[in-house]
């Protein structure tokens, strides 16, 4: 029975390893004045010790303790510092200094209660602040691999939206202001292919005022279905000036259209962006950044793609739309002498004001004629059939010429609202436009470039957060082989003193 109970094991949670040995009475309770008064000892005879391969690689870490200095003993006595003088006594101060450690740490038991809470604090701070520093690290990577991707996906966008823009403007986008400057003088050349165009319309305008004097039977007399298109039909795209008053002027003073270019010739200057985000560096803790663009709407498919928002209301300069209810009207002089001046200098498609009377027209046009095929598609409708049977020939079409002359007038309107167009009027009556045009597209561009910029941040962050972990891995690999080491050192110590009996360091310490 003796026998069996002296094999039996000795399970010793590493947590509790000290205050077991305290209980014990293997050390004392005020073990610590003694520790600092063998360290103190140590960091001193540490500078004295001879440049030796062994013994840099043991002592290198500054982690010494009592095992440590036994196996330091060993090593000097293989060199000089080991001979002994004629009575068995070591001559070399270093190994009798070296020597007064180890029993200073033996007495009391110092060494184990030192071990014991060197075991305790790797196990439950120092390996797992390490660990959690990798783990930190890896997550930074994960973190840095979705916003670089989502970084190059912006930047990919941004630019998308920019090339459509641009395309969606009719120019390349290398210098915005010549291009639209370039565009704008080609307007004149538009308007006149409208008009052209318009002439196409005589049939259907000619359809939509037979068709109308029939339904009204005389009761309107004179009367007079959209009248500017009619008369741009017959004259073509005149002044404004012809069409006020009925015939053509003596002379015209055009005003001078001027965009200033002369900002685009320092582009390249621009290019070179400090965006001074700061908090890049190496480190620990790195700043977040806010990548805030909301802002801007990122469209990945449909009709709304590349189009630029611009207020108009807010530039610094009115733009005059004319007033439809009480149109400008020339001075007396002007009008006396024939001269075109101001609004009236300008063409009918040229000037806002005739220009959306025009457009007015094309619309009434456009909506009598699909409401008139949408009768002619409905077979159903006897009376309006009925009523048509007494028409002149000239209203009496199928619904095929019908739907060919509301195509005609649909692609004139498309054409003059498309947005090119649109932005381009804006340009020619007020040159200050064409700043907000070019701000929108760079502003777009300028985004484009910042994504890059942090895309190139995150692979900086990345790279720091893998050096790091790699930094942090050997150390940890290091401290849980010590930690095992000094497990099994104090379980034979402990043993010792239990003649022989089996000692178990239990809890997470097994599992590091």
């Amino acid at each position: 029975m003796q026998e069996d109970i002296g094999n039996l094991p000795i399970d010793i949670h590493f947590n509790k390893l000290l205050d077991w040995l305290i209980n014990r009475r293997h050390c004392k309770q005020q073990w610590q004045p003694a520790s600092l008064i063998v360290q103190e000892k140590i960091t001193a005879e540490l500078h004295t010790l001879q440049e030796n391969e062994q013994i840099k690689t043991l002592v290198g870490n500054g982690n010494v303790t009592y095992f440590t200095c036994l196996e330091l003993v060993e090593l000097l006595k293989k060199t000089s510092a080991g001979e002994k003088n004629i009575f068995g006594q070591y001559s070399s101060q270093q190994m009798k200094a070296w020597n007064d450690i180890i029993r200073i740490y033996e007495k009391d038991g110092i060494f184990l209660a030192e071990t014991a809470q060197l075991i305790m604090r790797n196990v439950t701070y120092e390996i797992p602040a390490l660990k959690k520093q990798i783990s930190r690290c890896q997550q930074i990577q994960k973190e840095c691999d979705k916003k670089e991707a989502d970084y190059i996906s912006k930047a990919a966008d941004l630019r998308k939206k920019y090339a459509s823009s641009c395309k969606e403007l009719g120019i390349k986008g290398d210098k915005i202001k010549s291009e639209l400057s370039a565009l704008v003088k080609d307007l004149p050349k538009v308007y006149e292919e409208v008009a052209k165009e318009a002439k196409r319309l005589c049939s259907a305008v000619t359809y939509y005022h037979d068709f109308s004097a029939f339904l009204m039977k005389g009761e309107l007399k004179n009367l007079d279905c959209v009248p500017l298109l009619r008369f741009v039909q017959e004259h073509g795209n005149v002044v404004t000036y012809q069409w006020n008053h009925g015939c053509k002027p003596v002379s015209i003073q055009e005003a001078d259209f001027i965009i200033d270019t002369r900002d685009e010739e320092e582009v390249a200057e621009a290019d070179v962006i400090d965006w001074d985000i700061g908090g890049g560096g190496g480190g620990g803790d790195v700043a977040e950044i806010d990548f805030d663009i909301s802002g801007i709407t990122l469209e990945s498919g449909g009709t709304d793609e590349g189009k630029i928002d611009i207020e108009v209301e807010e530039m610094g300069e009115e733009i005059n739309w004319g007033d439809l209810d009480d149109p400008a009207q020339p001075t007396e002089e002007s009008a006396k002498d024939g001269v075109a001046v101001g609004e009236e200098a300008l063409t009918i498609l040229d000037n806002p004001r005739t220009r959306n009377l025009f457009l007015d027209d094309l619309m009434e046009l456009e909506a009598f004629l699909v409401q008139r095929l949408a009768e002619l598609h409905n077979a159903g409708n006897i009376l309006a059939t009925s009523n048509l049977q007494s028409a002149p020939t000239s209203i009496q079409v199928d619904d095929k010429l019908v739907e060919t002359m509301a195509t005609d007038v649909k692609n004139i309107i498309s054409r003059l609202t498309s947005v090119q167009i649109q932005h381009l009027m804006l340009i020619r009556n007020s040159p200050r436009y064409v700043e907000r045009v070019k701000d929108s597209l760079r502003q777009t561009l300028t985004l484009a470039d910042k994504m890059v910029f942090y895309e190139k941040e995150m692979v900086s962050r990345r790279d720091e957060a893998i050096n790091e972990e790699r930094e942090l891995q050997p150390r940890v690999q290091e401290l849980v082989k010590k930690t095992k080491v000094l497990q099994k050192q104090m379980e034979g110590e402990i043993s010792k003193k239990y003649k022989g009996r089996p000692v178990n360091i239990m809890g997470e310490i097994n599992t590091i």
